[in-house]
């Protein structure tokens, strides 16, 4: 974990340093708006576009101790996003990602041996306020909305809820949480990282006493994708 955080250090750097540069003839910066207005339609920060990248992530919460052979899920995300410019500084950006998750550990509850990998797909729906402190660097800070639509556990595909009691515990079918990051730009081309925290339990109705000492865990991820603007 700590290799990837200076892994993502480093990126969010160059990618600062990059977008400092004046970059590729043509490309507008936010001062050449200022003749046309900076907000609305206007402005350099409204558009839409796509992007993606690598997902790291992991669980944290009380009961992450009870977890043996901790890992990082190592996969990936991808969606699109549309922005609004309220002035060369300011915008809102709603995105809509297919985010898969999940995280490696072995709770002690199933027989397999060796790491056992829980994945967890997720429709996420992010609301971020964007600052632009730098011409071309931003930071996106926001709350997120995140609907489970499937779990695999250790290779094998498992229902969401209990079943009628077929399992020990089921899933939380929503979570919630906050993203916060960087991004640089550079034309329509965008590179950022950005760790989103997931405040809800991601496993829940516990039905025996072992269950209920690996409930009290919670998503987190570290993002790291480039994006591609259709309309800026």
């Amino acid at each position: 974990m700590k290799h990837l955080a200076l892994l993502l250090a480093g990126c969010a750097f160059s990618a600062t340093a990059l977008a400092q540069t004046d970059g590729p003839i043509g490309v507008r910066s936010s001062t050449d708006y200022s003749a046309m207005g900076t907000n609305g339609t206007n402005s350099r920060n409204t558009g839409f576009g796509i992007k993606g990248g690598f997902t790291a992530s992991h669980f944290r919460g009380d009961d992450k101790k009870n977890y043996s052979e901790e890992g990082v899920y190592n996969t990936f995300h991808a969606g699109v996003y549309a922005q609004y410019g309220f002035s060369d500084k300011f915008s809102i950006q709603p995105e809509v990602l297919y985010s898969r998750q999940g995280f490696a550990g072995n709770n002690g509850t199933t027989t397999a041996t060796g790491a056992y990998d829980t994945r967890l797909d997720y429709v996420q729906v992010p609301v971020l306020l964007v600052y632009n402190f730098l011409d071309n660097v931003s930071l996106h800070v926001g709350p997120q909305v995140s609907l489970l639509t499937k779990v695999v556990e250790n290779g094998q595909e498992r229902k969401i809820a209990n079943d009628n009691n077929a399992y020990n515990y089921a899933y939380s079918s929503l979570d919630y949480g906050l993203a916060a990051g960087l991004e640089a730009r550079v034309g329509p081309a965008r590179i950022g990282g950005r760790y989103v925290a997931g405040f809800n339990d991601i496993i829940k109705d516990p039905k025996t006493v072992a269950a209920d000492a690996i409930t009290n865990i919670k998503n987190g991820a570290f993002q790291v994708y480039v994006g591609i603007g259709i309309a800026n």
